[in-house]
């Protein structure tokens, strides 16, 4: 009895005949994407719904954050900036984290959102994390590096990019 030897060394599994291997490769910003979603999206409510956080000055205002931060920030034009109009300044991070995490949650322009959630991200690491030391004690610069991933990658599976993208597809009739 001649036995032969197995070429194919992962089975298929999951998704449409690949391996695990391809399947786990597939998905694996998600988890990346749902962190990052879920922490804008609290971190936007939490600024919302703080009764000292959206006003120009008082304890624990975005205010006195800014001039606490000002002469230690990276870019203290930056800072000058925000404080022409702190509680404006507030309401755009806040709104803009929202954004960001609804729009990364879902997976509608996911690499738009990723890029404003990197934007954000380097914002505040720029002012108010920039005088931690050692730096990889902020943590506003690793928050920049995990939303670099989902700039260059999106967001392809389950989103409604990639369900906007499949109905296109069926429609063209296009097999891409």
């Amino acid at each position: 009895m001649a036995h032969g030897m197995r070429t194919e060394t992962h089975t298929p599994y999951l998704d449409q005949g690949r391996s695990w291997r391809d399947t786990a490769t597939r998905y694996a910003l998600l988890p990346l994407r749902v962190f990052l979603g879920v922490t804008f999206v609290y971190a936007g409510v939490d600024k919302l719904t703080d009764n000292a956080f959206l006003h120009a000055s008082g304890n624990g205002s975005v205010g006195d954050l800014m001039r606490t931060v000002r002469d230690s920030s990276a870019i203290p034009a930056m800072v000058d900036l925000a404080l022409k109009n702190p509680v404006g300044f507030g309401y755009a991070i806040a709104f803009g984290e929202l954004a960001v995490g609804i729009g990364t949650l879902v997976g509608l322009l996911g690499r738009l959102a990723a890029l404003g959630g990197a934007l954000i991200s380097m914002s505040l690491w720029l002012t108010v994390s920039w005088q931690s030391s050692p730096y990889y004690y902020g943590n506003d610069l690793a928050y920049l590096m995990a939303w670099l991933p989902l700039v260059l990658a999106g967001a392809p599976v389950l989103s409604l990019d990639a369900a906007i993208r499949s109905r296109r597809r069926n429609r063209s009739g296009a097999d891409w």
